[in-house]
């Protein structure tokens, strides 16, 4: 069941199926991950083409494993040095590979029950929003006047709308005339995030202040 269909020279029958196959599979890698992660339609189209590229690179090198995963890893790279990576696009790039490298040494069996068995992991996982906090943090930045003194003017503010709150980064920008402080902050139940905006607003002398979701990449 489990046998490799290039126990032989490689004919263009088999060369069909196992493009073929990789295809079909990276169409689903991609459906699964379109469906439980924030993505675009350019990463989904790379991961709906990848495990054919890794299979057709495996095939390439005859079946020869060592060589093979060589030249898909120098391939990878141009993957990890484009696009900063988050741990969720991570985990599909790699699933990606494995079907392409399982397909491109002729396990398209194995790479079909692969693909259906961990496809299936993270729909559920992602359903039951597996490993997810019930504290809501926040990215807040806000811009002061470089004369300002920031080391505490946001206290009483922190203290009324949210449960917790870091300093995580401080830089200059503007040509040195303005700080950017990024904080991580947990709001309190129930916080009125334009209220809370407002209240920083009139201690930064309404300059800039951005209130979003954290990158997923940070958490890396």
């Amino acid at each position: 069941m489990f046998n490799s269909i290039l126990s032989g020279e490689l004919t263009l029958v088999n060369f069909l199926i196992c493009i073929g196959v990789a295809f079909v599979l990276g169409l689903i890698v991609a459906f699964v991950h379109s469906k439980t992660a924030k993505t675009n339609s350019n990463f989904v189209t790379t991961l709906a083409v990848l495990p054919t590229l890794v299979a057709m690179a495996i095939l390439l090198v005859n079946g020869n494993l060592g060589a093979g995963v060589a030249t898909v890893g120098v391939f990878s790279l141009v993957r990890f040095r484009s696009i900063p990576g988050n741990s969720r696009s991570l985990l599909a790039v790699f699933f990606a590979m494995a079907i392409g490298l399982a397909v491109g040494t002729g396990y398209v069996v194995f790479a079909t029950l692969f693909t259906a068995i961990i496809g299936l992991i993270i729909f559920v996982l992602s359903l039951l929003n597996f490993g997810a906090s019930n504290v809501t943090e926040k990215k807040l930045v806000v811009v002061v006047p470089e004369d300002l003194d920031y080391t505490d003017i946001f206290d009483d503010v922190f203290e009324k709308y949210t449960n917790s709150h870091y300093l995580q980064k401080t830089k200059t920008t503007n040509m040195g005339s303005l700080f950017q402080l990024t904080y991580r902050v947990v709001l309190k139940a129930d916080v009125n995030e334009k209220r809370f905006i407002d209240k920083i607003r009139s201690k930064n002398g309404n300059l800039k202040v951005v209130l979003s979701q954290p990158m997923e990449e940070e958490e890396l």
